[in-house]
């Protein structure tokens, strides 16, 4: 049978922490697909430099990290989820360390270790678990380790998944598939299976400045909208407040964990200013934090600001803040002595695909779970290091309930391959290059941190006119990575953009000057768009 009419158990599209997680906890009892666009680590897992939360402090306690969740998130928090995910915090984590990640630690004055909990923005207390400044990097390598050993796991790097493939011929619609450009080959090829787990990221590429890598396209959101998913609350795009700004340093995140562990935040003169915006000063949510530097930044006039951790003891700096210390005496600046300019990037997702408590979509057979998901848990702002245990809690979730259904699952129908009968290779390229830059450029301006109504409508009119024109473009030509992520990112786009002009309040991450209040008249509600 040739690879392309394979049929699968599971196909997991995403190999960042949820894709990756999920495919262990079902290695050795299914036949699984994993699908990944470049190599396996081309992922926000593996650029994540915070950690992951977790109540281990007696001091500390699942109520208190519950509630932190729920103030961060605005009103929009499903309650019951966020119980579900901080409650299953602690074996999530050691599952980790039995995997052999190496969470940092510290010694006791008893001279036995613990674990080093620092605090990032928005918790009370010392709870995210990290590995030194370079947790994702640590959680990535180690699950792919595991995944490369599993038994019964195909893994397809450098595939684009296109679109899932619908069976339509019973009662219900049914996910038995995708459709995916083996980008190396230059061919399309489908993977039948009986399950399909989307597992993409997020979709912070549509931003012109982010901390995101290459392939954070938002393919995921755009395959499940297509296919007939409901999305939610989409116009909650999280902003990090602090990228290093420096014209060589492309995507490169610094930490919140720097503010957690006394870093201030200062303006050209150098004088601290967050304690004019919220009681939290440094600490406040990502979302004021944010905002806050871009009112400051346009205010001034100025490029970027700054981020100081020098006056803390040179040794502790380094010690923390390996990676960043390292990354940025490449630019010439050294941390120890002088502080680090800085500008908020696009950095997170918070809505997505709508799912349930097993990470069930709309869609018989397919589910969703990270990045690319709307659970509940973020609400309209996420709490920081909430993001991967998110991703290992629900990974387990969908896991068992897959697990508990495959049995009574059919077996995929046979279904039409790809059909390249009526395009030809493109001779127009540029267009690609030319769109994709008007789109994140457009975003950017007219949907970034701060909205208005006139703005939006203007981004509205563009992504119109983009779709029809890649949408024709798409009809025409054989397909390429570059075309497929511009296909889905102005998607994405069009979904950010509607969901924002349906919000007519500010709340969490959505701020518009044209309604700068929360909407206090009736109970907080979600933004869903359904096909």
């Amino acid at each position: 049978m040739a690879p392309d009419e394979s049929i699968y158990d599971v196909l997991v599209i995403g190999s960042g922490a949820a894709g990756l997680s999920l495919t262990l906890h079902l290695a050795g009892r299914t036949r699984i697909a994993l699908l990944c666009k470049g190599e396996l680590k081309e992922t926000s897992t593996y650029y994540a430099q915070g950690g992951v939360a977790a109540v281990l402090d007696d001091k500390d306690s699942t109520e208190s990290h519950l509630q932190d969740t729920l103030e961060a998130g605005a009103g929009l928090c499903r309650e019951d989820v966020v119980r579900h995910v901080v409650e299953n915090a602690k074996p999530a984590v050691q599952k980790l360390i039995d995997y052999g990640v190496d969470f940092s630690r510290r010694e006791r004055s008893d001279g036995t270790l613990e674990f080093h909990l620092t605090r990032e923005g928005g918790h009370s207390h010392r709870r995210v678990l990290h590995v030194s400044d370079a947790t994702g990097e640590a959680i990535e390598s180690t699950l792919e380790e595991q995944v490369k050993a599993a038994p019964d796991v195909s893994v397809f790097t450098h595939h684009t998944a296109i679109d899932v493939v619908m069976d339509r011929s019973g009662s219900k619609p049914r996910c038995v598939g995708a459709y995916a450009l083996d980008n190396e080959a230059g061919r399309v090829r489908l993977f039948r299976a009986r399950y399909v787990v989307l597992a993409t990221g997020g979709s912070s590429k549509v931003y012109l400045y982010t901390s995101n890598p290459d392939g954070t396209t938002g393919d995921g959101v755009a395959m499940a909208w297509r296919a007939g998913c409901r999305v939610e609350n989409m116009e909650f795009l999280q902003f990090h407040p602090t990228c290093l700004y420096h014209p060589l340093a492309k995507s490169f995140l610094i930490t919140e964990a720097v503010r957690g562990e006394g870093g201030h935040l200062l303006l050209p003169d150098g004088s601290r200013f967050m304690d004019r915006f919220h009681p939290m000063a440094e600490l406040a949510p990502r979302d004021v934090v944010a905002r806050a530097i871009d009112f400051e930044m346009k205010r001034l006039g100025v490029d970027c600001l700054h981020l100081d951790i020098s006056h803390q003891p040179e040794d502790f700096v380094i010690g923390h803040f390996p990676t960043i210390y390292r990354r940025c005496l490449q630019f010439g600046i050294d941390i120890t002595k002088q502080p680090i300019p800085v500008v908020p990037a696009a950095h997170y997702t918070c809505g997505g695909v709508k799912v349930d408590m097993h990470g069930r979509t709309d869609v018989d057979g397919l589910y969703a779970i990270g990045e690319v998901s709307s659970t509940g848990l973020h609400g309209a702002n996420r709490m920081a290091s909430n993001s991967l245990l998110e991703c290992l809690v629900f990974a387990d979730a969908a896991a068992r309930d897959i697990a508990v259904r495959l049995p009574d699952a059919p077996i995929p129908p046979d279904m039409p391959r790809w059909d390249e009968s009526r395009v030809t290779d493109s001779d127009e390229e540029v267009v690609i290059s030319h769109n994709w830059e008007e789109l994140r450029r457009f975003m950017w301006d007219y949907v970034g941190i701060v909205r208005t109504t006139k703005r939006l409508e203007r981004a509205k009119r563009r992504v119109d006119m983009l779709l029809t024109e890649i949408d024709e473009y798409y009809g025409n030509f054989r397909v390429t990575r570059d075309l497929l992520e511009l296909r889905d990112l102005a998607t994405v786009a069009d979904l950010i953009i509607r969901s924002a002009m349906a919000r007519k309040e500010s709340r969490g991450l959505h701020y518009s000057l044209d309604h700068p209040e929360a909407d206090t008249s009736t109970p907080p509600r979600d933004t869903i768009l359904a096909r």
